[in-house]
């Protein structure tokens, strides 16, 4: 390998940083990180911002390695063949490889309403401006919490549990990973808290206004702060650029992650789609996906054929306020089982792996190339699923029109 090889990521979060702190273990591969804020942030811990007992921020010294270069700025586009990327400030920046790692946000409130009264919590600036919003709203006044995966749950228990009167409108079903055992827990903790839950098809919010919110059978809750949780959406970087992507947005990528467009740029986290199968958008696959971007890197640089992904799953780890939580444990390949360990346990589990992914990515940060996860195979579920969506195309392209 001869001179410098330029490699820049886009997106300073759970899989840029892995993947950038990973890339400096060889030399001669100059590293740049790309993200629009000068902290990391715990995006983990989001809903303990809007709680108030956290500022769910990290320097980005104590995770970022000392060989990468940061840059505090954002991308607008892509230009793949000419490798360069323009810059939010209006500057350009070139690279030889390009890891794409841009996250996920909050899914496009498409209800009445919700883009202009609700308040998202899938960034730092959101859960500031919620906190801010709670801050100036009496304590006694109704809090709705609109969607019920774990932001929602996490979100609804932190503020219970600081004294807030809170709904939670499920749509369809609390928890719908969990298990039916892990749900009762969860459940049971949320009523200890005082919040209410609504389940079924009529809990669903067809509108929102200032002050409440309409439910498919046509109720209206009063809300003095209406908190939406419902889905995910991504950055549209890939899809102005001109690459492909699925329908989400997503970078489509072969499973070792590399764009179908072209070999120089690579996925990673939740903007990645790889064989449009793409993970389960958490932390929990974005660092292992951040490792296995920049493995995939480096194997080009040196031209060996990369690894393909086979990625394993543990589960899924909520907060029940600061006091409960659970651990739902899943099969390795991302299906829960009837196992948990909850409450006051559940609690300090979930804390536990809060300051262990912290740890994980200033440990890769020193010495790079040890963090191991993405290499535990994720058995053969993957490539079942692999197998069967193949063996669907051509039956579905034979079908008349």
């Amino acid at each position: 390998m001869a001179g410098n090889i330029e490699v820049v990521v886009i997106g300073g979060g759970y899989a840029g940083v892995m993947a950038a702190n990973r890339l400096t273990q060889r030399d001669g591969v100059a590293v740049t990180l790309v993200n629009p804020r000068p902290r990391f942030v715990e995006r983990i811990r989001l809903h303990q911002l809007a709680g108030g007992t956290h500022d769910a921020v990290v320097d980005y010294e104590d995770v970022l390695a000392d060989g990468v270069s940061l840059l505090v700025d954002s991308v607008t586009r892509i230009d793949a063949p000419a490798r360069s990327l323009t810059l939010g400030t209006g500057g350009t920046v070139g690279y030889d490889y390009l890891v794409y790692a841009v996250g996920s946000g909050s899914a496009d409130p498409r209800v009445p309403g919700a883009a202009e009264f609700a308040h998202p919590i899938a960034s730092l600036e959101d859960a500031q401006r919620l906190r801010r919003t709670l801050d100036a709203t009496p304590g006694s006044a109704a809090v709705t919490v609109v969607g019920a995966g774990p932001t929602g749950i996490e979100t609804a228990a932190e503020l219970a549990e600081a004294g807030r009167s809170v709904t939670l409108v499920c749509g369809e079903v609390l928890g719908p990973y969990l298990h039916a055992r892990g749900r009762r827990s969860v459940a049971g903790r949320l009523a200890r808290l005082g919040v209410t839950v609504l389940e079924g098809p009529d809990a669903r919010v067809t509108a929102v206004t200032r002050d409440a919110v309409r439910l498919g059978d046509g109720v209206e809750l009063p809300s003095a702060v209406t908190v939406w949780t419902a889905g995910f959406g991504v950055p549209d970087l890939a899809a102005t650029s001109g690459l492909s992507t699925d329908d989400l947005g997503r970078l489509l990528t072969d499973e070792t992650l590399t764009s179908v467009d072209d070999v120089r740029i690579v996925a990673a986290g939740d903007s990645a789609a790889p064989s449009g199968l793409p993970l389960r958008m958490s932390c929990q696959a974005a660092m292992p996906l951040g490792a296995r971007a920049a493995d995939t890197v480096l194997s080009r640089i040196d031209g060996h054929l990369p690894a393909d992904l086979n990625q394993v799953f543990a589960g899924q780890c909520i907060s029940l306020g600061r006091g409960a939580g659970i651990f739902q444990f899943a099969r390795r390949h991302d299906v829960a089982v009837w196992f948990h360990v909850d409450g006051r346990p559940g609690a300090k589990l979930k804390e536990f792996i809060c300051k262990g992914i912290v740890k994980h990515l200033a440990d890769e940060a020193h010495k790079p190339g040890t963090y191991r996860l993405h290499r535990v195979s994720g058995g053969p579920g993957r490539q079942e699923a692999l197998r069967a969506t193949r063996a669907e195309a051509p039956a579905a392209a034979g079908q008349p029109a």
